[in-house]
């Protein structure tokens, strides 16, 4: 190619040299952008070199796992005899019970009802007409602690041993369907205190009555050297008539030597209706209650007099157990399962001083020298 006449050689050399440079410098540029380009599209495209590519592939323990767990389907699938059971990755899952499993198991589980009569937590009643209950023992109320073997029938009379020692005393209560009794001859018996009816309440009329022979009888026992207690037959069916009742009782004491408890006594009528018949057994403590203040505010010793019927049934112990109990329950031994102190033993018994059959008591407690 031929230059043109006013080329100058110096001026383009000068010029060309930096574009040159240029040039080389973009072209360098692109080769390095495209090699690093290649070298990205080549490892995302998993190739490698000649020696990985004969490597041999290592199995980890996932893969086996894997490997098993697919052996085992197949063999399930393909009419194995294995069960469910036999398969290990069952194990994972806990075994949800169903309502009908829970429902048997707790029927199995379930303690049989014990015997009332053996388990020691209940007690039975016989009511008057005859029908039997068990009733539960309550754990809160105080209960006896005698020991039934220290008891003893000597002569015809029930006593109380602890050791060697006698630590009983023996009782009758008295009224006027005993008529006139012989109180010497009683205390010659072995008798050393007597329980006298002090009077009544008719249990229709609400007529307060003294006992017929309560004069005679209280200072025939107090003459023969007997220590003296006092009940009075109530019909009250109030609070007010409780009191009255205890205040006529305390009336008819004078100037006597009381040295045994006064108790009050109610009770249902044999074949007959009272007047106290339908109240409630919160009704009856409350009346009861009223009756023993009256008497310890005298500065007398309470007590509730009853049979196992009346003092579990008809009235609320645990609402009376600032009082001592006098408990009526003819038998060899009582099975009361609460504190008492007298026991009525027998209303038939023959002793010397009293016409025809007689009550007769055992004192646990020696009233007469407290």
């Amino acid at each position: 190619m031929r230059l043109p006449d006013d080329f100058d050689d110096e001026e383009n050399n000068s010029m060309g040299l930096p574009m040159i440079h240029m040039v080389i410098g973009v072209a360098a540029f692109i080769l390095v952008l495209f090699a690093i380009v290649i070298a990205v599209n080549y490892k995302n495209t998993g190739h490698h070199n000649k020696n990985t590519d004969t490597a041999i592939p290592v199995e980890t323990s996932e893969n086996q796992e894997t490997k098993d767990l697919k052996e085992r389907t197949e063999e399930l699938i393909s009419g194995s005899t294995l069960r469910s059971d036999d398969l290990d990755f069952w194990d994972m899952y806990p075994e949800q019970e169903t309502k009908e499993t829970q429902v048997k198991e707790t029927e199995e589980t379930k303690e049989e009802p014990k015997d009332p009569s053996t388990d020691g937590k209940h007690t039975l009643v016989t009511y008057a007409s005859g029908r039997q209950e068990w009733v539960s023992i309550n754990p809160y109320i105080k209960k006896n602690s005698y020991d039934y073997t220290n008891l003893v029938s000597q002569n015809n009379i029930m006593k109380y041993y602890e050791g060697s020692r006698l630590t009983s005393f023996l009782g009758v209560d008295i009224s006027k369907n005993d008529g006139t009794v012989d109180f010497d001859m009683l205390k010659a018996a072995g008798v050393s205190f007597v329980m006298i009816r002090t009077g009544s309440r008719g249990y229709e009329s609400g007529q307060l009555m003294e006992d017929e022979l309560f004069t005679e009888h209280m200072d025939g026992a107090l003459a023969a050297g007997l220590d003296v207690g006092l009940y009075f037959s109530s019909a009250a069916i109030s609070k007010e008539e409780a009191e009255e009742e205890a205040n006529m009782l305390l009336a008819q004491i004078g100037e006597r030597k009381i040295t045994y408890p006064i108790a009050f006594q109610m009770a249902f009528a044999d074949n007959d209706v009272s007047r106290f018949d339908k109240l409630t057994a919160a009704q009856r403590t409350e009346i009861t209650r009223a009756f023993l203040n009256v008497i310890s505010n005298a500065g007398y010793r309470p007590m509730v007099y009853g049979d196992k019927e009346w003092l579990i049934k008809e009235i609320d112990l645990s609402k009376l157990g600032d009082y001592d109990f006098w408990l009526s329950q003819p038998g060899d031994l009582p099975d009361y399962p609460y504190a008492f102190s007298i026991w009525q033993y027998s209303t038939t018994k023959n002793i010397d001083g009293i016409n025809g059959t007689a009550h007769v008591n055992i004192s646990f407690i020696d009233y007469a020298s407290k």
